[in-house]
């Protein structure tokens, strides 16, 4: 018992100090690019695809090496490697406001939004992971937590699906629990009633049907769309219209079925984007992407912005990062359990958080966003 309780006084004692004395610093920045293929051809709306690549970036610190990520362009790679890692190196591993503010600062020439956004994002998500590790707690024990557990929905159901397999895979993640299903919509408009007849027979009534046209549509389309998906208590319309249309999504907002949620912000990548659709009331529920939004950083002024404008909040995509992300925002109300990106998570990331009964619950046992990169699995991409 007293060697125990010396040992953890100790380790609150190194804890303490590393605070007072602002954290080590940054010795070495690693990045890595990995392409995984599909599991078969993808599609929504607007684009089609057959793989996703993943930046992953691993900052070290005092002998501790962080880990974080984006879903971006091979180039971003090269803007870590050239562009930020002479401004990481050498700094605090505790500084990230300041190092946010530097790195943002940094491109203000190249341009922030799109292939910026993104590198940041990265580098971002690696700084808070890597703090969190040296101080030896779960990330979202450092974000501060507020609910133990964030429920997810499943997300996939692409265009290029034929009915069966997209029964199978909606109604799948029905059986196993999830309480939130989404599709996508808009390829073939002229198809989508039945394709969201077979998803809600797949579903049965007591699951919530998502649908996701990502700007698919104009105006016109998109309003006679939300009044027909109403007759199958589709009760949530992700960027019906661009988001770049805030006009457009207010429209619907004010037109759609009563019951039927407005949900965009995938595409905010800084925090005035954010304010601008919220100030619009252009959403019912706000979406924001720490793999592009500027990072967890970015992510918490998205948190606090939804608060502000007392507008609920949902994670999109990477559920592997935002688990923790959600689990610390009081106004979150569930993460994306997106497909593609469970795939790769699970496939690259030893510790990468499991959904159970459609909930996700970060593993607080484990320092950081709590999973580790699986080299020799990674290798071959």
């Amino acid at each position: 018992m007293t060697g125990g309780a010396a040992g953890t006084s100790k380790g609150v004692d190194a804890t303490l100090a590393m605070v007072h004395l602002g954290g080590p610093p940054i010795e070495q920045v690693g990045v890595s690019v990995y392409t995984i293929p599909t599991d078969a051809p993808e599609s929504d709306g607007t684009m089609a695809w057959d793989r996703t690549t993943i930046v992953i970036v691993q900052p070290e610190a005092g002998g501790t090496r962080g880990l974080g990520y984006s879903y971006a362009d091979a180039s971003a790679a090269r803007l870590i490697a050239e562009r930020f890692s002479p401004i990481l190196l050498g700094r605090s591993s505790f500084d990230i406001a300041g190092t946010w503010s530097s790195l943002v600062g940094s491109v203000r020439n190249v341009g922030r939004p799109g292939i910026a956004a993104t590198a940041i994002s990265a580098v971002d998500n690696a700084l808070w992971d890597l703090k969190a590790r040296l101080l030896g707690v779960s990330l979202v024990d450092l974000l501060g937590s507020a609910r133990e557990a964030i429920p997810a929905y499943g997300s996939g159901g692409f265009c290029s699906y034929g009915d069966d397999r997209l029964a199978a895979q909606l109604g799948g993640w029905a059986d196993d629990g999830f309480r939130f299903v989404k599709m996508k919509i808009g390829r073939e408009p002229g198809r989508d009633p039945v394709r969201v007849d077979v998803a809600r027979n797949a579903i049965g009534d007591d699951v919530e049907l998502f649908v996701d046209a990502n700007g698919a549509f104009d105006r016109s389309r998109a309003l006679a769309t939300a009044a027909a998906m109403a007759d199958e208590h589709v009760t949530w319309f992700e960027e019906p219209v661009s988001s770049d249309d805030v006009e457009g999504l207010r429209l619907l907002r004010d037109r759609a079925p009563a019951g039927m949620s407005i949900a965009a912000g995938e595409y905010g990548w800084d925090q005035f984007a954010f304010r601008r659709l919220l100030e619009s009331g252009a959403v019912d529920v706000l979406q924001a992407d720490a793999t592009r939004c500027l990072g967890i950083t970015g992510f918490q002024m998205a948190t606090a912005l939804c608060e502000a404008f007392n507008v609920p909040l949902s994670s999109h995509c990477a559920p592997a990062l935002h688990a923790s992300l959600t689990c610390a925002a009081r106004p979150a109300v569930h993460l994306e359990w997106f497909h593609d990106h469970v795939r790769i998570e699970q496939l690259l990331f030893d510790g990468a958080p499991v959904a159970r009964a459609g909930v996700v619950t970060p593993d607080r046992r484990r320092p950081g966003l709590g999973f580790e990169l699986k080299t020799p699995d990674a290798a071959p991409y």
